[in-house]
């Protein structure tokens, strides 16, 4: 006579368990990932963040009614940034780059005019891709912003 085999020595039963359990085991996969990778973009008060876009626009119509125009030339691990429009402006610099999805690669700096008047950043790494970047003057008056695709060995207008 025939004997049959135990269910867990056949094909059929361990493939039908397979199945549902890979379903579950890259849900809690995906499960890690949602919570290791949070969003860093959303904001808790949307009301004072609006308050303070407004506060933002009039700095931005103040340099333009100053004609503030920058150059902004990147290469390899330097930016520099040299003043080409409005009243002569040689006080210090904020400059800051805002990474549009990864909040980790935002940085920025105060920084000083050098003896040619130009603004001078080190970089520990280049910088490549989409950026924000913002321009301020250290009296906190004015603003320029603009958003960029920066490439090695480029020049770019700011104003």
């Amino acid at each position: 006579m025939n004997k049959q085999q135990a269910w867990y020595k056949q094909f059929w039963p361990w493939f039908l368990i397979i199945l549902p359990l890979c379903a579950v085991l890259a849900s809690f996969n995906l499960l890690y990932l949602a919570i290791d990778n949070k969003d860093s973009l959303v904001s808790e008060d949307y009301y004072k963040d609006g308050k303070a876009i407004n506060m933002d626009l009039k700095k931005i119509k103040q340099a333009k009614q100053l004609g503030m125009q920058f150059e902004l030339l990147v290469d390899d691990n330097e930016v520099t940034i040299t003043q080409h429009g409005g009243e002569s402006y040689l006080a210090a610099l904020s400059v800051e780059f805002f990474h549009p999805t990864i909040e980790k690669r935002d940085f920025g700096q105060i920084v000083t005019a050098d003896g040619d008047k130009a603004y001078r950043i080190e970089l520990a790494t280049p910088i490549a891709g989409a950026w924000e970047v913002r321009l301020e003057g250290f009296d906190r008056t004015w603003r320029i912003q603009k958003r960029l695709e920066i490439k090695d060995d480029s020049q770019y207008w700011l104003n």
